[in-house]
């Protein structure tokens, strides 16, 4: 029996090389008892940072030491500790597993004895409005660099105020962002931010604001960054109208007069996550003279502001919308049935949806590309489209199992439509559909059922279409 044990263990021990966990369990299981220890420690020695990621989707989460409980909590279970951790038995050594997206990054937290505490082996962590996770990083996600503060670039600078509002009979902090280079020459496009304060110290706008300035991919842009006092109230309650009288009637005036912002509301936007977005989509309801462009993100969506939208004429407006594969669920819905309005009523607009969850590290992620949109440097983007700007690539993997990616380029602010069909013609999915404003694209798509053989995906780009054949394997 122990020359079986061993050469079991000889070939498990070449296939978790390779990458193989659950054989790795099945063998320790089959060692005695007081062996096993020794050889989970071993397991632990040759992997110091975790979670242990297989075939870029199997993810085995891993906490190590004494425990009566131990469960996981995060974006995938609504933060619920619902995903329970299993122990070896004769060790300390406990485990649970999981499949993502190659590309999704995800909060979580270990519940260890009812105590939530950030993943040990894990140096990665998002801090959102309840302090810091762990963050899951599958290996096809890519952290944005403009997150992040360079100091071989200029910097902008956040002047701090605050402002009463009659409507509200209160006063609240405010901070203002100038841009490199600020002059009381030029007029400035200006954009409104919800939970404002969270959009600094969580979502590093500024960062954001200075590196997309310097490189030239969006012009210089005011920020105005309004914290809420009564949040859900102001945001989606009763106290929506009088929040959005004082931002319309009480602070834009001031900001107006006492900075060099543009008066045109087509440079002039406003943008929120969760009820933030909210509120972003009810100040464009209202007021399309005030704000042009609309960013809700993770947006809570009423029922009055799809209703107004879906029975009014079009406005003059323009959105950003994205939310994430493991967000609210709730919000899910609500989001996808505004993005119909909008399509029907032949909005403008930019919808995405991430593999992520409900949480800053999403929101801070993916703010570039609302910025991008709303603000595009002056040149650059009055360009003709021609089919010769315009690439689809092979999908990679190919063939494939499970999921593979599709990389496209086409030419900023075109319409685009990316369709997925079986031998026969019918539509499997559409992975992309509505107004892209950057170049550069690499979408997931997963075999829904596990069927074989040859399927075509289908770009189009405005009045052009290119198509190419995949093979998904038994």
């Amino acid at each position: 029996m122990k020359k079986l044990i061993l050469i079991i263990g000889i070939l498990i021990s070449q296939t978790i090389q390779a990458g193989n966990f659950e054989q790795f369990i099945s063998y320790v299981n089959l060692l005695p008892l007081n062996e096993r220890q020794a050889k989970v420690d071993s397991f632990m020695n040759a992997n110091p940072i975790l979670p242990y990621i297989e075939d870029d989707t199997a993810v085995f989460f891993i906490y190590q030491g004494t425990a009566v409980s131990l469960e996981i909590a995060g974006d995938f279970t609504s933060w619920n500790p619902s995903m329970h951790m299993t122990g070896v038995n004769g060790t300390n050594f406990y485990y649970s597993s999981a499949h993502f997206e190659s590309d999704a990054r995800l909060d979580y937290k270990f519940v260890i004895n009812s105590n939530w505490i950030l993943d040990p082996k894990n140096p990665y962590t998002c801090t959102g409005g309840f302090g810091p996770n762990s963050e899951l990083r599958m290996p096809a996600y890519i952290v944005p660099p403009e997150i992040s503060w360079y100091s071989n670039i200029p910097h902008g600078i956040i002047r701090d105020t605050s402002f009463y509002s009659s409507n509200l009979n209160n006063t609240r902090p405010v901070k203002i962002y100038l841009p490199p280079g600020y002059s009381v020459q030029k007029q400035y496009p200006i954009i409104v931010f919800h939970d404002g304060l969270e959009y600094v110290s969580l979502a590093n706008t500024n960062n954001i604001f200075d590196y997309l300035i310097a490189h030239h991919e969006i012009e210089p842009v005011i920020g105005v960054f309004v914290p809420p006092i009564d949040r859900q109230n102001e945001y989606a309650g009763s106290k929506k109208d009088a929040f959005t009288a004082f931002i319309v009637n009480e602070l834009m005036p001031v900001v107006d007069q006492k900075y060099a912002t543009s008066k045109d509301p087509r440079k002039r936007a406003t943008l929120g996550a969760s009820d933030g977005g909210n509120i972003a989509l009810y100040l464009g309801m209202k007021h399309p003279e005030t704000f042009g462009k609309i960013g809700a993100q993770s947006s809570d969506v009423q029922t009055d502001i799809s209703t107004t939208f879906q029975n009014s004429a079009k406005m003059n407006l323009e959105f950003y919308m994205d939310i994430g594969t493991y967000d609210i669920p709730v919000l899910i819905p609500m989001v996808n049935n505004f993005i119909q309005i909008l399509q029907n009523k032949n909005y403008v607009y930019q919808f995405k949806q991430w593999h992520e969850g409900h949480s800053w590290g999403n929101w801070k992620g993916h703010l570039s590309l609302a910025l991008r949109q709303f603000f595009p440097p002056e040149t650059g983007f009055n360009e003709i489209i021609i089919p010769d700007k315009i690439r689809l690539y092979q999908n990679f993997p190919n063939p494939f199992k499970t999921i593979t990616r599709i990389n496209f380029t086409v030419p900023a602010r075109s319409q685009v439509e990316l369709t997925v069909y079986d031998a026969s013609g019918k539509i499997v999915q559409t992975l992309c559909k509505g107004m892209l404003f950057t170049e550069d694209h690499s979408i997931s798509f997963t075999n829904p059922d596990n069927a074989g053989g040859v399927y075509f995906y289908s770009l189009r780009v405005d009045q052009y279409m290119f198509s190419k054949k995949m093979n998904i394997c038994n």
